[in-house]
């Protein structure tokens, strides 16, 4: 049989593990204590009838405990669902908890408002954006910077075993037959492809060529044209002329006078025959053997 006024002398003054002992008090531990402070009537374990209020998820529960059911540890509280709305969980704590002493009744209303303001608080410091101060652990610090370090060291000397060995594979070391992973293989042949694209793709290289070429064409086959040229009147001339010259009687005892004249009269009639002169043109037409002749 339960005894409640035993079970409150053993715990207060030998030893309970729910108490905590503090400067201002003594305080309760225990989740279904409805106040939170160690004493006589509000303690869970010394009191065969008692009721109190806990939170599950954000939702609440009432618990009762009854002294039938104290031989029953498994089936000991009886749990209600109290609804959000805080005025139809008072109705249902009264309805549950009639004919319970009225200051159980009165610490269980407490408990329900102040877990109420409670949830109330929670949601609206969860909807506010707050900053949050984290440490920085020293030791996780220099763990990492000493893994990076070791890391960097492992890769320089990845890279150059692997410098070291496409050199003596370059080169023809170990002869015709090579024992190498196939990934970094693969790997090789790729950059090798790739800067081969990269050469090709570079810019091409600015030439300076002469841009007086065609001129020099048309001026070599005017002058090849030049040679071919027959002109008969220029030829009458230069014979009339020359008649000209042999008609006048030169005498031999003349002075320089007389033969400079002769040499003026000569380059008048020279410059005359090239002012006369004219460009005969000749063209031929495969399929007929008529020629056109134009004069220029």
């Amino acid at each position: 049989m339960q005894h409640d006024e035993v079970i409150w002398q053993v715990i207060r003054h030998n030893h309970c593990s729910f108490m905590a002992k503090i400067s201002t008090g003594n305080f309760c531990r225990n989740p279904y204590n409805v106040t939170g402070i160690c004493n006589r009537s509000s303690c869970p374990l010394a009191n065969s009838r008692y009721a109190t209020i806990r939170d599950h998820d954000g939702v609440f529960y009432l618990y009762m405990k009854t002294i039938e059911r104290a031989h029953k540890p498994n089936e000991l509280w009886e749990r209600v669902k109290l609804p959000r709305n805080y005025e139809k969980a008072l109705e249902i704590i009264d309805k549950h908890l009639m004919y319970w002493p009225k200051i159980l009744v009165h610490k269980t209303k407490q408990r329900l408002t102040k877990m109420t303001q409670m949830r109330i608080r929670m949601r609206k410091l969860a909807l506010k954006t707050r900053e949050k101060i984290m440490t920085t652990p020293r030791k996780e610090i220099k763990r990492e910077a000493r893994r990076e370090q070791k890391a960097e060291k492992a890769a320089l000397l990845d890279k150059s075993i692997e410098k070291e060995l496409l050199e003596r594979l370059k080169k023809g070391v170990y002869g015709d037959i090579y024992n190498y992973p196939v990934e970094a293989y693969n790997e090789v042949l790729e950059m090798e492809e790739l800067q081969a694209a990269s050469e090709e793709e570079e810019e091409p290289e600015i030439e300076y060529v002469e841009g007086y070429e065609e001129l020099e064409e048309e001026e070599d086959m005017e002058d090849f044209g030049g040679l071919a040229i027959h002109n008969p009147e220029a030829d009458e001339d230069s014979d009339g002329i020359d008649e000209d010259l042999e008609d006048i009687d030169v005498p031999h005892k003349r002075g320089r006078k007389d033969s400079t004249s002769l040499r003026k009269l000569e380059k008048d009639a020279r410059a005359k025959l090239k002012k006369k002169a004219r460009v005969i043109v000749e063209v031929e037409h495969e399929d007929a053997d008529e020629r056109q002749t134009t004069v220029h």
